[in-house]
């Protein structure tokens, strides 16, 4: 007969309590279910583990057992306690692959009440472009990813929001002045900061503005320095300046078409860790109410 989680269990509480009717007590069963579970593993010892039938003092291999026995109960209640943890969402580890005005705007608010919610949970975040989030969720090296995708195989695709393309200058541009008069053809010698969302844009009279642009920055933190030092103007979405408009201006045009449609992808449910299908209801959760992006 194999040794039993069981009967190391029984053999310390045993040895702690010195009885077999405490023992019998603080595991909730009858003391002769204890001493039979405590002979079978005598029995597969081939030893006895304490001097008396009063179970009182143990015998020097009984001794020795001992505190090999506690460190395997131990060993096993923690492992129990991790993956009933895991199962609950207490514990393990989320992955997040984000846009850069994801992580900056929408995304902070969320992680408070999730991490609230799930104090355990080690969480990942990582800010890059929908391209490259796409290919870290077909490598499974992220859990869930929030960005602009088209349709992939095996993945789930749910729409988050959209949101409308803008010139964004600082506020005391002087195209800041007359902006709802503002025009694809009116933006005239401004120098535009490219940015890689720019390739969204399907505006006819979008294309010759991109075409002349010298500059491309696709970090928007470094894109938003250009803008804040006055090197010239950007085009952005909304979400990618929501927070920041005490400082930028962000200016819809009168003849710019363009949205971005900003998606949430993963695998199916039942391949997720449960923190990525707690994270995935909480989002819903908000989007539902209206406090996953307000300013939108």
């Amino acid at each position: 007969m194999a040794i039993k989680i069981d009967m190391l269990r029984c053999f310390t509480m045993v040895a702690t309590h010195g009885s077999l009717s405490e023992a019998a007590d603080a595991l909730g069963r009858t003391p002769s279910a204890v001493s039979m579970m405590l002979k079978q593993f005598e029995d597969h010892v081939g030893s006895a583990l304490f001097e008396t039938a009063r179970k009182s003092r143990l015998t020097p291999i009984g001794k020795l057992i001992l505190t090999e026995a506690r460190r395997e109960v131990a060993h096993f209640e923690n492992t129990v306690s991790v993956i009933e943890g895991l199962a609950r969402s207490e514990l393990g580890f989320l992955r997040l692959a984000v846009t850069p005005s994801v992580a900056t705007t929408m995304l902070p608010p969320v992680i408070l009440k999730f991490a609230q919610k799930h104090p355990n949970v080690q969480i990942d975040l990582r800010d890059m472009d929908s391209a490259t989030i796409a290919r870290e969720l077909d490598r499974e090296r992220a859990d869930i990813g929030i960005g602009s995708f088209s349709v992939v195989e095996g993945m789930r695709r749910t729409e988050l929001f959209s949101d409308a393309f803008g010139l964004v200058c600082r506020k005391d541009h002087p195209l800041a002045e007359n902006w709802d008069q503002l025009t694809w053809r009116t933006l005239g010698d401004q120098t535009i900061i490219a940015n890689g969302l720019c390739k969204q844009i399907t505006d006819p009279d979008f294309a010759p503005i991109l075409a002349r642009s010298r500059l491309m920055v696709p970090n928007t933190a470094s894109l938003l320095g250009l803008v804040r030092q006055g090197v010239g103007v950007t085009v952005l979405p909304r979400l990618a300046v929501a927070n920041l408009l005490d400082e930028f201006a962000f200016l819809p045009l009168a003849d710019a078409t363009a949205r971005r449609t900003v998606h949430l992808m993963s695998r199916p449910n039942n391949l997720l860790m449960p923190a990525a299908r707690e994270f995935l209801k909480l989002m819903t959760e908000m989007k539902r109410d209206g406090s996953l992006a307000p300013y939108l």
